[in-house]
């Protein structure tokens, strides 16, 4: 078994049973203490579990840990980069759809500059807030419950207010992409207006840095093929490229 298959079985034990015990892992997987080792490491540094005596619990998440301030500094560069592309896959007079990410923020930076003639639908009210004086940029903000750690909206009344549209595009932040898992993100308030938009949109474009390719997060999303395609940065291994497409799932970084 590979170890990506390993891990897929591991976080689907962890979601249901919310502990696991390394004794029993060896068991179902056929595999060694150091394997079981290995993977739980690697599995608690993807944030995904916190390693106890015998095993592993499933890691809480907290707002905090993943909260908007501490995602905008990180991987700057290349959420920059995965902005410059997405805004080539965008045409004047189209209607998009952004969720609330902070590379969709970088999008917004750069749509202020390039378009005349756009309607933008987000539950970001950082976006939002970015477009809100920008000439020809129609921004319709889908409010509901307010995170004020995250600057987005939540809840039944934003998931309402979104059904309601269709667009072009949509461009999609998320947590996590594998060949195996799909697309998977850490918050359940979240994953639902990830679902929302793919549902919406004509072409559902996934943004993820090269940090997220063939990584798991807790919650699915959606399987690969409900994407159109995935936008990445230039540090993503090629050969991860290669096998993606050879499975007919094209990530573009350039």
């Amino acid at each position: 078994m590979l170890a990506q298959e390993r891990y897929e079985y591991i976080i689907e034990s962890l979601n249901r049973d919310s502990a696991v015990k390394t004794s029993k892992l060896i068991k179902e997987l056929n595999v060694s203490i150091e394997t079981i080792r290995r993977d739980l490491e690697h599995l608690e540094k993807e944030g995904v579990l916190d390693r106890v005596y015998g095993g592993a619990v499933l890691k809480k998440i907290t707002v905090d840990k993943l909260s908007f301030e501490k995602r905008e500094e990180e991987f700057k560069e290349e959420k920059s980069e995965i902005a410059s592309i997405a805004v080539r896959y965008i045409v004047e007079g189209q209607s998009i759809a952004l969720n609330d990410s902070t590379t969709n923020v970088e999008i917004a930076k750069q749509l202020k500059n390039k378009f005349k003639n756009l309607t933008v639908i987000t539950n970001s009210l950082a976006i939002a807030t970015e477009l809100a004086n920008s000439q020809g940029i129609k921004v319709i903000l889908a409010g509901g419950l307010l995170n004020s750690k995250e600057y987005a909206f939540y809840g039944e009344f934003a998931k309402n207010i979104l059904t309601n549209f269709t667009v072009d595009r949509a461009f999609i932040g998320v947590g996590g992409v594998s060949l195996n898992r799909g697309i998977t993100d850490y918050n359940i308030h979240t994953v639902e207006i990830q679902k929302i938009l793919i549902e919406m949109s004509n072409e559902a474009i996934i943004l993820a840095d090269s940090s997220k390719i063939e990584s798991v997060s807790l919650t699915k999303i959606s399987n690969l093929e409900d994407i159109s395609f995935i936008i990445t940065d230039s540090k993503v291994d090629e050969h991860i490229i290669d096998k993606y497409l050879k499975h007919g799932v094209e990530i573009i970084n350039k």
